[in-house]
């Protein structure tokens, strides 16, 4: 079979995936390839992405350096990992050291404002700044995972160690959050070590950190500054070259759901096991003749703030006992925001007070503010959409004749993420836990979802079963979840023979 390298790129070119359909070169994509350049063929979707040589040479070398980085890692002591995140910790902490980094930050969130972005996660606030230091401190007093027996077989005259051990280089492609540069620098502390790239908005951003905080910690902890690489460049084709490298040992990617999807594509193509943490959006079902206090205040707090695990979607099963608090709480989720509110309501929009489906509502989109109808009707195939608000909490809501349906509706449209119960009977709460294929199940607030607040641990990112079930590990993906396992034989008969 004849081969050749690929030089260059023709408009209308077919160009075969999933082994047996065809995508076609673009006119914008056959003008920009130059010889050197790399496409990768996405085999589940077709989608053609270009991956300039320049691009995916700085994404080899930051790769290398964490490779390199990863043989040094191991000869360290843990010691010098606890000094690490102890000075990333106190130079965050410092206000000389913070100064350049709230400068930086401050530059990118206006520039994303005039870019008409969203903003809610961006901004480094001095809470986002105190849950870094806390997290690296929690990381710095961490036990150490490595070197861990998880399990001993014992046989006459021998015996098998189940040892944990490091797993290697991990690449993290990132949305705009300042906070995840930090809680990403989990793995070293199980002896892995980085590569990160973050979305342009918090680029500026992350760089005040890598310089200012990072940087001088390895060193003066005396770990390879490849042990975290910044991947410096905006493009996505920076995230395209970095996963698709088959140096890493795990890709990470937190960001919007297709752009996820996409990159977790990239990485399972190339060979590399891929941890996504894409669409988000809890649900929460109610059934009639629940403590009506208790279900408000459960919806209350599901809506503080837009994340992943904020409430996105809530069941009322019977409905008309529930419809009251669940609209109390929704606009005082709004108020407390100093905004209104928004609903969609696939089913129940004849339970709807009139001055709830009258009514218009000014939203705050990453645009501007929007006057809009304070209700809107939805299909039931748009169950799944995520709603990514600002300041006004935008909430779906569809009644459901029984726990039955509800569940059912939960399985069939939500990302499988996130179910919380507000139920009295045992019974009811069984039936969920045995029948609704959610990673987390509650009985109260959504947002308990975290693995800081739940675990005590700095998460690196929350896992949806969108695309299926995790293999051997939970939904709250973490530094110290990084790792392989190496088996060890310890023979004590010299003269053992099969």
């Amino acid at each position: 079979m004849g081969r050749a390298r690929l030089d260059e790129l023709k408009a209308g070119t077919p160009i075969p995936y999933g082994g047996d359909r065809l995508a076609r070169v673009s006119e914008a994509l056959a003008a920009a390839f130059r010889p050197g350049d790399r496409l990768i063929v996405v085999q589940e979707t077709g989608d053609l992405l270009h991956v300039p040589a320049d691009v995916h040479v700085q994404a080899a070398e930051a790769v290398g350096q964490a490779a390199a980085a990863f043989e040094a890692l191991q000869r360290v002591d843990h010691g010098q990992i606890s000094a690490f995140f102890g000075a990333f910790a106190r130079r965050l902490e410092s206000d000389d050291g913070w100064a350049p980094i709230a400068a930086a930050n401050a530059a990118d969130v206006a520039r994303a404002r005039s870019l008409g972005r969203s903003t809610t996660r961006l901004v480094a606030s001095q809470r986002m700044r105190a849950d870094m230091v806390a997290g690296l401190r929690q990381w710095r007093d961490a036990p150490a995972p490595d070197g861990r027996v998880a399990e001993r077989i014992e046989h006459e005259g021998w015996s098998i160690e189940q040892v944990i051990s490091p797993l290697g280089v991990v690449g993290f492609v990132f949305e705009g959050r300042p906070n995840v540069f930090a809680d990403a620098a989990g793995v070293i502390r199980g002896r892995n070590t980085a590569v990160f790239r973050i979305g342009s908005d918090a680029l500026g951003t992350a760089r005040a950190i890598a310089e200012h905080a990072m940087k001088p910690a390895l060193y003066a902890a005396g770990l390879p500054l490849g042990a975290a690489v910044l991947l410096d460049n905006p493009e996505r084709a920076a995230g395209w070259a970095l996963l698709s490298d088959r140096r890493l040992s795990l890709a990470v990617a937190r960001g919007s759901g297709p752009a996820v999807a996409q990159l977790g594509a990239v990485a399972r193509q190339a060979g590399v096991p891929a941890s996504l943490h894409g669409t988000g959006g809890a649900w929460m079902i109610a059934l009639d003749g629940v403590d009506p206090d208790r279900f408000r205040a459960a919806v209350l707090a599901s809506l503080d703030r837009k994340v992943c695990n904020t409430l996105n979607v809530c069941c009322l099963v019977g409905g008309a006992s529930l419809m009251e608090p669940f609209l109390s709480a929704l606009k005082e989720a709004g108020e407390r925001r100093g905004h209104g509110c928004k609903l969609h309501v696939v089913s129940g929009y004849e339970q709807l007070p009139l001055d709830w489906t009258s009514a218009t509502t000014r939203v705050r989109r990453a645009d501007g503010d929007h006057d809009e109808a304070l209700v809107e009707r939805l299909d039931e195939v748009s169950l799944g959409t995520e709603w990514e608000w600002e300041e006004t909490p935008e909430v779906t809501l569809v009644v459901a004749r029984d726990l039955e349906e509800a569940v059912a509706l939960f399985n069939r449209h939500s990302p499988q993420f996130i179910i919380s119960l507000i139920a009295d009977h045992a019974a009811a709460h069984d039936y969920v836990w045995a029948n609704a294929n959610a990673n987390f199940v509650g009985d109260g607030m959504t947002r308990w979802v975290d693995g800081q607040y739940a675990l005590d641990r700095p998460e690196l990112g929350l896992s949806n079963w969108q695309h299926g079930r995790l293999l051997a590990r939970g939904g709250v993906l973490s530094g110290e979840s990084v790792y392989t396992i190496r088996t060890r034989m310890r023979q004590a008969d010299p003269d053992l023979h099969r």
